[in-house]
């Protein structure tokens, strides 16, 4: 059964200024039950918001090839999504910011913006479990930490990168003792055992996608295994359970934009499922089903703004080829254009690799394409020169906002 340990902080003479700083205290850690084997009942609107949830996903992810490049979606859901996860966790970075620095540290130019680098971090970690995690046979804690080691390598807190925390932790309160924490998380001595269930519930298949990756962003969030970064990897295994059930194969819905939006929501609900006895007590039920209903409504919210950007970006294209006159089908200037949705910034070695032609044609294709108007020339770190598309940018700030303002 879940429940509070109560448990003893020491003294420590030398911590804060205050009283209550350096005093011996009592505070209570979270014993959480494992998942595997637990009964799941939604109620019938909790199970209706997930069928609706499910639909939304599957009809973002068959739609994605038909309205636009679903490679250049799939790369700019993934930014949104990293970007969104990281602001959750106080890392705040424009979409042009995160661009530029982006494409910086693809041309070898020293790191100088640091909050950036951080939410790199975060795509690159995000990206490898999605093609690395989700098609292997089974998730696994060594999965979790190379995750974690991708997210906050290179980063103020690199020590800490791939490794399980050895002390207790907390969420909120005093910075020198869990006494005032908003939650307290398991001693670390249980952390491995619970994750290592975490890692088989997340295996299996046995509820449906959005339940279960709703239940295991919930429980990773409860265990919290690292010193730091723990909400981004957590609302990355939401997208690793996704696309390992198949439900979004080709993209990833921006559900962290969402919760971002709803903060008190969010907290509440992952609160909820924090019961206290029997998993099949009325408090342990009516806790999941707040979190889950909560966590399928913002995924359906992702999805309908995920559409609308969609939509955008094929207005765009068309525009684009409006002006740009002729193109010939399957030319260097015709595939960059379907993929500058995904690619907002890019330089003509960039463009060559992207359409996997020559760097001479890519660089003819860049410089029409700039003619028109479509891309325009900035500087990227010290020295470098690239070509942004502005309204791509534009357009990718705009859903940003829909999904963070409504």
């Amino acid at each position: 059964m879940a429940k509070y340990l109560r448990l003893t902080w020491p003294a420590s003479p030398g911590a804060g200024s205050s009283r209550r700083d350096r005093h011996a205290c009592e505070y209570r850690a979270y014993l959480p039950d494992a998942l595997v084997g637990r009964g799941i009942r939604l109620d019938g609107d909790v199970a209706a918001d997930v069928a609706d949830a499910e639909a939304a996903i599957g009809h973002l992810d068959r739609s994605a090839s038909a309205l636009v490049d679903s490679e250049a979606l799939a790369r700019l859901l993934l930014r949104a999504e990293a970007v969104a996860s990281s602001r959750i966790e106080g890392l705040e970075v424009g979409a042009r910011r995160l661009l530029r620095a982006e494409a910086a540290h693809t041309l070898g130019d020293e790191a100088r913006d640091v909050t950036a680098e951080e939410v790199l971090g975060n795509i690159s970690a995000v990206q490898w479990a999605i093609q690395s995690v989700s098609g292997a046979p089974e998730i696994t804690t060594a999965h979790l930490l190379e995750m974690h080691r991708l997210l906050l390598s290179g980063t103020r807190l690199s020590e800490t990168a791939g490794r399980i925390r050895d002390e207790q932790n907390w969420i909120g309160g005093s910075g020198y003792n869990p006494c005032s924490a908003a939650f307290v998380p398991p001693p670390p001595d249980v952390v491995e055992s619970l994750l290592e269930d975490l890692c088989r519930f997340c295996s299996g298949d046995a509820l449906s996608p959005v339940v279960q990756a709703a239940l295991a962003h919930a429980q990773f969030e409860t265990i919290h295994p690292f010193a730091d970064g723990n909400g981004r990897i957590g609302r990355a295994l939401i997208q690793v359970v996704l696309r390992r059930r198949g439900l979004a194969s080709r993209v990833l819905p921006p559900i962290s934009l969402v919760l971002a939006a709803q903060a008190e929501q969010y907290v509440a609900g992952l609160m909820a499922t924090r019961y206290d006895g029997d998993p099949s007590s009325q408090a342990a039920h009516q806790g999941l089903n707040q979190w889950i209903a909560v966590f399928a409504r913002a995924c359906t919210r992702a999805v309908r703004d995920g559409l609308d950007y969609e939509e955008r970006a094929r207005e765009l294209e068309a525009e684009w080829r409006s002006r740009l006159g002729a193109v010939r089908r399957g030319s260097t200037a015709d595939l960059l254009l379907a993929m500058l949705p995904g690619a907002p910034i890019v330089t003509a070695a960039g463009a060559a690799g992207l359409t996997g032609r020559t760097y001479q044609a890519a660089n003819q294709a860049v410089a029409r394409l700039t003619a028109a108007g479509i891309l325009r020339p900035v500087r990227v770190g010290r020295r470098n020169r690239a070509f942004e598309a502005t309204e791509v940018i534009d357009a990718f700030s705009a859903l940003e906002r829909a999904l963070t303002t409504r």
